[in-house]
């Protein structure tokens, strides 16, 4: 059987990620949710090497504890199920080369096109995106210095698992105020680049 292609890989992750940020099922993104959710306000308040380890006993104790009961009532029915996790054991995880390249090949297209995008910025290729950058940037000194990394994870992930949904319930009354702000940026921007003696003269050719 053919290992899917890196694009359809790519889809279908894109697909999957659609799905979980809009809430098609409710079960697995509040587990998804909920879970990276208490993990960074873990990481907030704790080292990561101490909240890793908390995870692996508490993932261990729920393991382990499944095991020896299972080995009881086996004992005291004298039934021979064997071990409970078996058909989890038997399962073969093993990636084979092809299906690694193609994920490695779905990855490089990003990783490629983020690089070719950084060159761009840096190198100053558009000027005004350069120093859109550079706003953007400043800006983000100012957040840096209310907000650690971990908080910023923290406020991503409340973003990413409401705004979608919420733009989706009320896409109407946010495209008519976003069209507004658009208008106003784009009079600013035009403004600012007629008064770019060199990003009037690549205009005026």
């Amino acid at each position: 059987m053919a290992e899917p292609s890196a694009a359809t890989q790519s889809h279908s992750i894109s697909c999957a990620v659609h799905d979980l940020i809009f809430w098609r099922d409710v079960k697995k993104t509040g587990f998804v949710f909920g879970t990276t959710l208490i993990m960074l306000l873990s990481l907030a308040a704790f080292s990561v090497i101490s909240v890793v380890s908390y995870l692996i006993l508490a993932l261990l104790s729920v393991t382990i504890s499944f095991r020896i009961y299972k080995s009881v009532i086996q004992a005291v029915q004298k039934s021979e199920e064997g071990h409970p996790f078996k058909a989890y054991l038997d399962v073969d995880i093993t990636l084979s080369s092809e299906a690694f390249h193609n994920y490695m090949n779905a990855a490089m297209v990003h990783i490629n096109r983020a690089l070719k995008l950084i060159i761009r910025l840096f190198l100053v290729e558009d000027l005004v995106d350069s120093l859109k950058l550079a706003v953007f940037m400043w800006l983000m000194t100012y957040v840096g210095a209310v907000f650690n990394g971990i908080t910023l994870l923290i406020l991503a992930e409340l973003l990413i698992f409401s705004v979608p949904i919420v733009y989706e319930k009320y896409k109407t009354q946010i495209d008519h105020y976003v069209g507004i702000a658009r208008d106003q940026t784009k009079s600013i921007v035009e403004k600012i680049q007629a008064k770019l003696p060199g990003i009037a003269k690549k205009k005026a050719e």
